[in-house]
């Protein structure tokens, strides 16, 4: 469905697979990963190619999602020009998109993934507004009201790909872990973040705390999940949301 995430198994013999045309690794034991988008379209193609040259495909209905839509047609789309943010900000963009192209061997997405924090969901995946007709960027992340200095666990095993040294002006404190298979989590609007670049993380250790860093207007952690380019919901592969200790 859209936002989620599927382990496959390609069939015995197989040197290639495709998804949508383009290659995906499969492991020794035959396992592989692939996401889809939040606004991925109706239909997706598998494609194994054999070590004997046949083909075998799998069509793929891609079921559709109905998502909060927020009307606020007394409010423009953009807000007044910050010329700070239009000078930080390609640089910020440059430095999340260095880290998601870093690949690691980890093997923290074949596990069954932890809500990093416990609590109230303020902020649902895929929601989106619509200022005077425009709509604006959807939510692309998980938020999960708590207090600032709450402990952020490691959903899964991983390696530390981005660990800011300073706040970015979205983002504020961000953290991001690579799980392996180009599946990779960023946690933002931290207070602290507690490990670094190129440090493997296991599956329920402390990375971080929660905070306001960054664009927020209260301490709450925003939880993002990315395969390739899509971006996936959190919900689906942590499964709902425990109740808080």
């Amino acid at each position: 469905m859209q936002g989620g995430a599927v382990i496959g198994i390609a069939p015995a013999g197989t040197s290639m697979l495709t998804f949508n045309g383009a290659s995906v690794p499969v492991t020794a034991d035959g396992r592989f990963l692939i996401a889809f988008d939040r606004d991925a379209p109706p239909s997706a193609t598998l494609v194994a190619t054999l070590d004997d040259g046949r083909q075998v495909s799998d069509a793929l209905v891609v079921a559709p999602r109905a998502w909060l839509i927020e009307r606020l047609n007394t409010l423009p789309k953009f807000p007044r020009p910050q010329p700070e943010m239009e000078r930080l900000r390609p640089a910020e963009i440059a430095q999340i998109n260095a880290a998601r192209r870093v690949r690691s061997d980890s093997q923290g997405w074949r596990q069954v993934f932890l809500w990093p924090t416990t609590g109230r969901i303020s902020g649902m995946f895929g929601s989106q507004r619509v200022y005077q007709g425009q709509p604006g960027a959807y939510h692309s992340g998980t938020d999960i009201a708590r207090p600032a200095g709450t402990p952020v666990l490691a959903p899964a095993d991983g390696v530390v790909i981005l660990a800011a040294d300073h706040p970015f002006t979205l983002e504020g404190n961000l953290l991001m872990i690579d799980h392996g298979m180009e599946l990779n989590s960023a946690f933002l609007h931290l207070s602290r973040i507690d490990v670094h670049v190129g440090e493997r993380v296991r599956r329920g250790q402390v990375v971080g705390a929660i905070g306001m860093s960054g664009r927020a207007t209260g301490p709450h952690l925003h939880w993002g999940l990315k395969w390739r380019g899509s971006r996936i919901d959190p919900l689906l592969l942590a499964g709902p949301m425990p109740r808080a200790e």
